[in-house]
């Protein structure tokens, strides 16, 4: 067995190989704007967002949310057609909290996702502290009609780091989400963020240990966008702290792949950051560059003897 397990000749199990096996074609995300707002910015938990987080709230390549959910997959249906040639595709609820909300008014929403002919996944994502027993039934309720996955934001299991970045949530409620959603057959896609300030390498293993044990059903993998327009950018203007540089960053993310089990989903390895906000990593502007370096990694750490996939069949 070579370092990686090989999955339509990726040396991983990506969410492409994934969509072509269960779907028989190639699905593209459309990213929503709902209109949606966060517990952590209207005051109920706090009012000044996570520090890295933008105004868009992480929805920055989302559309305007003005836009009806119908108006909005229409859009992204032609914009892809531009690039792709695409018959299905996965809604994707992506800015600020898309389970914060009543449960009459995710209905209205969700709903008009998933009878739209075209779309054949519902995809939220959301904070693990938002989720309640009403949401979770309507969940299990959406997802005997379509397939729903939920993503959540947990970015470190280090709770340390979470009071610098001022998340608003705990662990235990990422623990507590992950099982309720589990109970439901709801599969869960955990975003992480290496690079994080004050995390060390082997902290940032440790977030992707804690998945692997817990089985996490897809993951999200990036570096750290410090971006204009944050508390985190002003921060880092005053402060400079260490961020990984692209060989580093690189290097990490081998090392994770072979950490997490084979049947993890890898959704993104990695990703870049609205360029006009974009304060640093610049490196990260290039995400080709980085995904063939990745890519490169990987097949060099193939070459090696010795050296076995630790996520299973060993």
């Amino acid at each position: 067995m070579t370092a990686f397990e090989h999955w339509h000749g990726k040396r991983y199990h990506s969410l492409d190989a994934y969509i072509k096996n269960t779907y028989g074609e190639k699905m593209y995300r459309i990213s929503i704007n709902a209109g949606m707002t966060c517990p952590n910015r209207d005051g109920l938990i706090g009012t000044g967002g996570c520090i890295f987080c933008s105004e868009g709230g992480s929805g920055d390549f989302a559309p305007a949310a003005f836009s009806s959910i119908t108006e909005q997959i229409e859009i992204g249906k032609k914009n892809l057609a531009k690039k792709v040639n695409c018959r299905h595709f996965i809604a994707y609820f992506q800015a600020f909290t898309n389970t914060y909300a009543s449960v009459a008014h995710l209905r209205k929403l969700y709903m008009e996702a998933i009878t739209h002919p075209d779309i054949k996944i519902l995809s939220i994502a959301t904070r693990p502290d938002c989720l309640n027993n009403e949401i979770l039934a309507l969940l299990k309720e959406i997802n005997q009609i379509k397939p729903v996955w939920i993503e959540l934001g947990l970015q470190t299991i280090h709770e340390e780091t979470h009071q610098k970045m001022n998340t608003g949530f705990k662990l235990s409620d990422y623990e507590w989400a992950c099982n309720e959603l589990h109970k439901l057959g709801i599969p869960v896609i955990t975003h992480v963020i290496f690079s994080l300030p004050g995390e060390n390498r082997e902290q940032m293993l440790d977030t992707i240990r804690y998945l692997a044990d817990r089985q996490t059903d897809g993951i999200k993998l990036h570096m750290l966008f410090v971006l204009n327009h944050t508390k985190l950018g002003d921060y880092y203007r005053e402060h400079p702290f260490y961020l990984l540089t692209r060989e580093e960053y690189v290097d990490l993310i081998c090392d994770a792949l072979e950490l997490l089990p084979k049947e993890c989903i890898i959704h993104r390895l990695t990703g870049d950051g609205p360029k006009d906000l974009l304060l640093e990593p610049t490196w990260t502007s290039n995400k080709l560059v980085v995904f063939n370096s990745i890519q490169k990694t990987m097949k060099k750490r193939d070459s090696y003897q010795g050296i076995h996939y630790k996520g299973g069949n060993n």
